[in-house]
């Protein structure tokens, strides 16, 4: 470790940020030939230019929301991403982007034609392909630091457990609500918060759910009441909402993962585009 940080070191140069901050640096090129050179993902090299006060390049723009420690919370945590279509793409981008050094990708379905309108990961050359491949290969374009666990396999009652094993934080991107309370079930029983939300036209929602909670059956009801899927049905969903509500999915796992900031547990983050409506609604327990 002495040997990464006295090259951490010596590859480090001096940049300003647009408000004349002054801060030390490597760049993406440098924590890529450390990770091949020391044998250790770009995570690890990242996480020792952190601790010694020099900030990994690609993230400088983060520090003046972030700390460096703060960084590093980031950079060990493990999230669990499930559904990898609309919602699950961009959640998957976007915690890419921040730097969450692992991120735990499940999804057993493919690519169809239908899902070029807001799936980002979509692309035509990609159908009948496989979408945890695809989001794979897309962390690994945008940030190779980014340590990858890939699962071919649709959630449910008899694998979730294992699928989110180890995750600091799962987040809902699934399509329907019977898996969407498997994965809220296995949260529960490993301890790990759960973010959830769902999209129908333009509009969605999204709470957060820690183990104690109530959480899902306050939005869709007892068991023998709820739906197999929602009005996205019948309304579809539109990339403006889809990727609206996979940014404040993204928002909670990061405020759950810093121990700071105001989430949403035990409420109801809910927006309507058609009408400019944003509210966050209080879940209560009917008696």
């Amino acid at each position: 470790m002495n040997d990464l940080q006295n090259r951490i070191a010596a590859l480090a140069t001096s940049g300003r940020l647009p408000d004349g901050t002054s801060y030390r640096r490597i760049s993406v090129e440098d924590t890529v030939r450390l990770s091949t050179a020391f044998g250790v993902p770009g995570r690890d090299v990242e996480i020792a230019a952190l601790k010694a006060g020099t900030t990994p390049e690609r993230y400088v723009r983060n520090m003046k929301t972030f700390s460096l420690d703060e960084q590093i919370i980031l950079l060990r945590s493990r999230v669990g991403i499930f559904g990898l279509g609309g919602l699950g793409g961009a959640v998957t981008e976007i915690l890419t982007r921040v730097g969450i050094g692992t991120l735990r990708l499940i999804d057993g379905d493919i690519f169809e034609d239908s899902n070029l309108n807001r799936q980002f990961l979509s692309t035509p050359d990609l159908i009948a392909t496989s979408k945890a491949a695809a989001a794979a290969q897309k962390v690994r374009q945008i940030n190779p630091s980014i340590v990858v666990e890939q699962y071919n396999e649709n959630l449910n009652d008899s694998n979730a457990l294992s699928l989110i094993e180890n995750s600091d934080v799962a987040v809902d991107c699934l399509d329907n609500v019977p898996s969407r309370f498997s994965l809220e079930h296995a949260a529960k029983q490993i301890g790990s918060p759960l973010v959830s939300a769902a999209v129908a036209g333009v509009s969605g929602h999204v709470t957060t759910i820690f183990p104690e909670d109530s959480g899902l059956e306050l939005i869709y009801g007892e068991s023998d009441r709820r739906p197999l899927k929602g009005v996205e049905t019948s309304l579809g969903c539109l990339p403006q909402a889809v990727t609206l509500l996979a940014s404040v999915e993204c928002s909670e796992v990061i405020k759950i993962l810093l121990g700071k900031g105001d989430v949403l547990r035990n409420r109801l983050f809910f927006v309507d585009l058609v009408s400019n409506t944003m509210d966050v609604l209080q879940l209560l327990t009917v008696s």
